[in-house]
């Protein structure tokens, strides 16, 4: 049942105050781009998805791929949030014997569909996926959501060419386009802009979202996506790094670093939403 606007901008407040809360608990994680990718991550499962948290593996569900791995906390709070676990495991995260580690684990973790962490392989699974789906004449659709530093691998490349040559339009991807990495600006560290073009070039749809963090302009462009056929579709969303923390956004710093109890209670308060 698609839910409200209303009702998505909460569940942000909620995932948004998960992240920080469990990076800080860990005293480490990758919070920027976490907290970038939030309304891509609140639209695929809460308003998009076909999944079902009492039966994870069914062979017919839509599939998502976190390709740029270390965004684990988005991914970890949006599950929790969706009932595949109980919320206390995100006070555990990248605690030792935890299920809930730096990087998804599809082995320990329901509703993770794919292990990722090494950057640029993500997306090479999803394509994997999406071309079983044709062969098999499954329904299902797979989401991936790469970082825009990511594109930096060669193998998001040979992926890319991969799914425009066997017409993957059951295949949807995102760029978390904030413009930063850990080593800082994107453009300085190895340029990949610019990004709508080299995917043009690929031979895929894509779409550029100018506000990236805006639940609207995402559920729009995944449905005119879905109308594209023999294309895959790249959805490059326009994002901001640490959105909704004002000392963790636009700053490379925040890449993987945790904040103290005292930021932790700030960027709380200045998210909002329930206690």
């Amino acid at each position: 049942m698609e839910k409200s606007l209303a009702s998505l901008e909460q569940i942000t407040k909620t995932l948004r105050r998960d992240i920080v809360k469990m990076v800080t608990e860990s005293e480490s994680g990758h919070p920027g781009g976490s907290l970038s990718s939030v309304e891509i991550i609140t639209t695929l499962y809460f308003n998009e998805m076909n999944v079902d948290i009492n039966n994870p593996k069914d062979p017919n569900r839509d599939r998502f791929v976190l390709s740029k791995g270390h965004a684990a906390p988005v991914l970890y709070a949006a599950l929790a949030e969706k009932g595949f676990f109980n919320k206390e495991e995100l006070m555990k995260l990248r605690k030792m014997g935890a299920m809930l580690q730096g990087h998804p684990n599809m082995n320990y973790i329901p509703g993770v569909d794919m292990s990722t962490g090494s950057l640029g392989q993500g997306i090479s699974a999803a394509v994997g996926m999406a071309l079983a789906g044709k062969i098999d004449g499954k329904s299902y659709r797979v989401y991936t959501l790469l970082g825009d530093g990511e594109l930096e691998e060669g193998q998001v490349w040979e992926a890319s060419m991969c799914a425009a040559h066997y017409k993957l339009d059951n295949l949807t991807a995102f760029v978390d386009f904030n413009g930063l990495q850990i080593d800082g600006d994107i453009e300085k560290v190895m340029n990949p802009n610019p990004i709508a073009d080299k995917f043009v070039a690929f031979g895929w749809n894509v779409i550029f979202v100018q506000n990236g963090n805006d639940l609207t302009e995402i559920k729009n462009a995944i449905e005119e996506g879905k109308k594209v056929k023999d294309k895959p579709t790249m959805i490059v969303c326009k994002t901001i790094k640490g959105k909704g923390v004002s000392f963790m956004e636009n700053q490379a710093g925040w890449h993987g670093s945790a904040p103290s109890k005292e930021q932790c209670d700030i960027a709380l308060k200045e998210i909002g939403g329930e206690e």
